[in-house]
C-alpha cells in the first residue's frame, strides 16, 4: 500500500478500491474513451515526488540509453524486395530516439514499483475490457524509459505488444507532441491502404495529444499507428512505457528487438515464432 501511495494519486484515481462507486465512474471513463479514441488520458495521475525520482533515475543512467539512428518501416521489418514501392513496408524513415531498457532499471525504481503493483494490473484490465491482462514478458521492453534529445524524432509505428501505458516524466521545450491513428489495424485486417496514405502525409484521421508531466495514457499501441514529433529546444523527452498483453509468453520479434533496444536476446529467437494475432508486427 506505501508503494502505491507514494506513487499514484489515490485521492483523485482510487484504484485500490475497487467496490467503490468512485472506481466504477473512473473505469467506466476510461473504457468510454478507449473504446472511442482507442486511447485515454488521465492528467496527474502520478503524484509529482515520484515524477521527480523517475527523471533523476532517467538523469543518474544516461550512459546506460541505447540511442540509434536509422531507418524502419512502421513495422520494424527488414526491406522486402518483392514488394511495390508504395507498400508500407517498403516505406522507411529515420528514428532517432534513445531507450533505456527495463533490464537496467534500479530494483527499488518507482517505474518498477509501479509496474509490479497488482491494483494496477486489475486496474488496467478492467480499463481495456481484457481478462486476463498480463505485465509483458519481454525483459528489455517491458517497462522501459524512452528518451529523445533535441532533433530527435520517432516516425510512424506499430508497438510489438498491445497495450501501453505511457508515463510523462519530463517534457520537451517544444515539440514531443504524441500523434496516433486509432485503431487503424486490426487482427484481421492489416489495412495497408489507410496505413500508406498517412505515411504519405494524410492527416484526416490522425489525433494528437500533448501530454504533460505525471499524465498516464492508456493507449492500444498494437491496433492505433503512433508516432512522436520532432523535440526541439534544450530539455529533453523523458517518457515511461509499461506495457502489457494478452498472451503470457509473447515478446519482440528479434528484429523489432534489436532496431528498437539495440540487441536480441535469447528469449527473443525462442519465442519468435509464437503467434498471437497474424499481424506482422
Amino acid at each position: 500500500m506505501k508503494d502505491l501511495n507514494e506513487i499514484i494519486n489515490l485521492e483523485k484515481y482510487p484504484i485500490n478500491d475497487t467496490g467503490s462507486l468512485k472506481y466504477r465512474e473512473l473505469t467506466n471513463y476510461t473504457r468510454k474513451q478507449l473504446n472511442e479514441d482507442g486511447c485515454c488520458v488521465l492528467p496527474n495521475f502520478i503524484k509529482p515526488d515520484s515524477i521527480r525520482r523517475m527523471k533523476n533515475e532517467v538523469d543518474k543512467n544516461l550512459s546506460k540509453i541505447y540511442f540509434t539512428s536509422d531507418k524502419h518501416n512502421p513495422y520494424f521489418t527488414k526491406d522486402d524486395e518483392t514488394l511495390p514501392e508504395d507498400h508500407p513496408k517498403k516505406i522507411f524513415s529515420v528514428r532517432q530516439s534513445g531507450y533505456l531498457n527495463s533490464n537496467d532499471l534500479e530494483i527499488e525504481s518507482d517505474l518498477n514499483k509501479f509496474y509490479d503493483l497488482e491494483e494496477m494490473l486489475k486496474f488496467t484490465s478492467d480499463s481495456l475490457e481484457v481478462f486476463p491482462l498480463y505485465k509483458w514478458a519481454d525483459p528489455l521492453g517491458k517497462n522501459p524509459y524512452s528518451v529523445m534529445h533535441t532533433n530527435h524524432y520517432f516516425p510512424w509505428h506499430f508497438d510489438g505488444n498491445e497495450f501501453t501505458l505511457s508515463i510523462l516524466v519530463q517534457k520537451a521545450t517544444k515539440g514531443g507532441l504524441f500523434e496516433y491513428v486509432p485503431d487503424i489495424r486490426n487482427k484481421d485486417n492489416e489495412n495497408f491502404e489507410d496505413v500508406t496514405k498517412v505515411l504519405k502525409g494524410d492527416r484526416q484521421k490522425v489525433k494528437s495529444l500533448d501530454l504533460n508531466p505525471g499524465d498516464l495514457q492508456i493507449f492500444k499501441g498494437r491496433f492505433s499507428m503512433h508516432r512522436v514529433t520532432k523535440i526541439e529546444g534544450k530539455i529533453s523527452r523523458y517518457i515511461a512505457l509499461p506495457c502489457y498483453v494478452k498472451d503470457s509468453l509473447r515478446v519482440n520479434k528479434p528484429e523489432h528487438s534489436k532496431q528498437v533496444y539495440g540487441k536480441a536476446l535469447p528469449i527473443h529467437f525462442e519465442r519468435e515464432n509464437i503467434q498471437v494475432d497474424g499481424l506482422i508486427d
